[in-house]
């Protein structure tokens, strides 16, 4: 027989407390919060009838998996990065705020403060010559009527061949595949790179433990990541991933979307294989200056 007291008023009780809302110090969003997690864990551990050892085994599994810096790895793993794009999707469809280039996740792999250029950059090091394929990225940021947004901020960031990410990988260099690209008077970016790949988690991690238990590989498609800003326009956060991988429509990451597949085209010249990728991206007007700005989501930043 399942017992059942989180529903009583003593227990309803002892949470108001436990989440401090008996007094007046603290954080009140904070305080409601917390009482509201108190409140489902308690519901969950009832309602699925969780035993002791599944309770801490699952304590456990939170402390390595923050040891490892895998939160947002795994929260992009279960759905709940995209899920938040879905929300901001239907609060904008209720908004009446429809067009440009659409959102979708911005994964755990951002580092601020890469070099600044204007108009055109090289974004590799040079350390895979030889290995890597040159790609070409281009395209244009434009505004909701079309127009060209000169000096708008492109910031991208990419893997490399073997799919790990500069200051994550300690063997690339700083800044590595990471530039911020000043658009030129037709609101155009260039970027000279090299194809990136794909990566999947890290088999002896816990966001691959976790996805191990639920049948699910941990998979990403070759993508290239992007941040888009312009005075008096929202600030996009979104990525494309390049077509024809294995793992285009079956991200672990659920970041593919309609609209954010970049078709990749090869070529053989003189110089050699080398590719080419065109992506426009189009921005909507900010409503308000907090839509310029991009969330204020903890993120890493290059020492030195």
């Amino acid at each position: 027989m399942t017992v059942k007291i989180s529903h009583t008023p003593d227990i309803q009780a002892f949470f108001k407390q436990a989440a401090g809302l008996g007094n007046d110090d603290g954080n009140p969003r904070l305080k409601r919060i917390v009482q509201r997690v108190l409140q489902d864990t308690a519901r969950l551990i009832e309602d699925l009838d969780i035993s002791e050892d599944e309770f801490w085994h699952a304590v456990d599994y939170l402390n390595r998996l923050g040891s490892r810096g895998e939160a947002g790895l795994l929260v992009a793993g279960l759905g709940i990065e995209h899920f938040l794009d879905l929300l901001q999707d239907a609060k904008d469809e209720q908004a009446g705020l429809r067009g440009g280039t659409p959102r979708t996740i911005e994964g755990p792999l951002y580092v601020a403060g890469a070099p600044i250029v204007e108009g055109e950059a090289r974004m590799d090091d040079g350390s895979e010559d030889g290995i890597a394929t040159v790609m070409f990225l281009h395209g244009q940021v434009t505004g909701p009527d079309g127009k060209p947004l000169a000096g708008a901020t492109v910031d991208l960031w990419h893997a490399n061949t073997r799919g790990t990410y500069s200051f994550f990988d300690p063997s690339q260099s700083d800044y590595n595949l990471r530039r911020r690209i000043i658009t030129d008077a037709q609101g155009r970016y260039r970027a000279r790179s090299i194809v990136p790949s794909g990566y999947g988690c890290d088999p002896q991690g816990p966001t691959q433990e976790c996805l191990d238990l639920l049948g699910r590989h941990g998979q990403r498609p070759a993508h290239v990541h992007f941040f888009i800003s312009a005075p008096g326009h929202r600030h996009l956060t979104t990525q494309i991933n390049l077509s024809g991988d294995k793992y285009l429509w079956d991200d672990f990451a659920y970041a593919t979307r309609d609209g954010l597949v970049g078709e990749v085209v090869f070529h053989e010249d003189a110089a050699g294989r080398h590719a080419l990728l065109k992506f426009d991206f189009q921005l909507q007007k900010a409503q308000g200056g907090a839509d310029e700005q991009r969330s204020g989501r903890p993120r890493a930043l290059q020492e030195g």
